[in-house]
């Protein structure tokens, strides 16, 4: 299949600008994961090469306290069998969100339109509404699976030289060309449907200062982090590249706060180009095992969460080297 360029979208007139609606046809629910054929999971399978394996999920308990007034998970036993000899998890309040994450295409609008990925009405996901038809519910990206080629861009160390004062806790926006020089330097050639990931260094920071990082995050609602500038740029980079789902260790993969809503690559991404975005990747180890060895291209797993109309999904996401 032929993709448009950036600058060849939308399609059609009949599609608000700089959108991927219609692409994969008016009635898809799967957006850029459609980029992961067969052919390109079974290619991505030969960058096993030593059987390292690294999980990329963050424990569910982290962050704590949770960003945004989310909930953490409450966790509690279930006896099955006499004498406390068989327990059943029960848990409540899960918030998806609160920690490693996939926000799936229900998460955010293309907001200038006021409607979700491919048209979809908020009326058709609003949970009790009789409209609602389970269009671009997590469960389509589940039931399909997400496994592929997956490579890692090292923001991080490449700032330790090139940006000696980069700090992850505070807004700082990395750009395309950053990312561009990252790659070479790294040896890294993008390949259609690949899995994006950048490592902002975010997590690891959060992590090092233990309890003190409660001094440093003051606004739990609106906390600043450094991630990926929100531009055209951007957007065309991203697209032309045409990967199957980006991510980061950051909470929000790009900038934040966003200088502007409706112009912020979860607008952009999630409503516009049906892009699933990643958030709180734990990237460190497998950024350092990387530097070590040189390679960072690896094969990638996720299993999101089976949840009929879901909005987001912790990843159950797996690198493989």
């Amino acid at each position: 299949m032929t993709l448009p360029t950036f600058d060849q979208l939308p399609i059609s007139p009949e599609y608000p600008p700089q959108t991927a609606w219609g692409v994969w046809g008016k009635e898809d629910n799967l957006g850029t994961l459609n980029l992961l054929t067969e052919e390109r999971v079974a290619n991505a399978a030969k960058y096993i090469k030593r059987g390292a394996v690294f999980s990329l999920n963050w424990n569910l308990e982290s962050p704590s306290p949770a960003l945004f007034g989310r909930t953490h998970i409450d966790h509690a036993y279930k006896a099955i069998a006499p004498n406390d000899l068989g327990f059943d998890d029960c848990y409540s309040n899960f918030n998806t969100q609160s920690s490693t994450q996939w926000d799936g295409l229900r998460h955010i609008a293309h907001l200038s339109s006021g409607l979700f990925y491919n048209g979809v009405k908020s009326s058709e996901i609003v949970k009790g509404n009789d409209e609602t038809n389970g269009r671009l519910g997590i469960h389509h990206m589940a039931r399909k699976g997400i496994a592929g080629r997956a490579v890692l861009l090292d923001y991080a160390r490449w700032a330790r030289v090139h940006n000696p004062d980069y700090n992850p806790f505070v807004r700082y926006e990395i750009t395309v060309q950053d990312l561009d020089e990252i790659a070479k330097a790294q040896g890294v050639v993008f390949e259609q449907g690949d899995i994006l990931l950048v490592h902002t260094g975010w997590l690891e920071t959060y992590e090092r200062h233990g309890d003190k990082v409660k001094e440093l995050i003051t606004d739990l609602e609106n906390p600043d982090c450094a991630g990926i500038k929100a531009c055209e740029d951007t957007f065309r980079w991203v697209w032309d590249h045409h990967f199957a789902a980006v991510g980061s260790d950051n909470f929000a993969f790009e900038a934040f706060p966003p200088k502007d809503w409706y112009k912020s690559c979860h607008s952009t991404f999630l409503g516009g180009f049906g892009l699933p975005i990643g958030e709180m990747f734990q990237l460190g180890a497998l950024a350092e095992d990387s530097a070590k060895d040189g390679i960072y291209t690896y094969f990638f797993t996720s299993a999101p969460l089976n949840k009929q109309d879901g909005i987001a999904t912790p990843p159950n996401a797996l690198c493989i080297k």
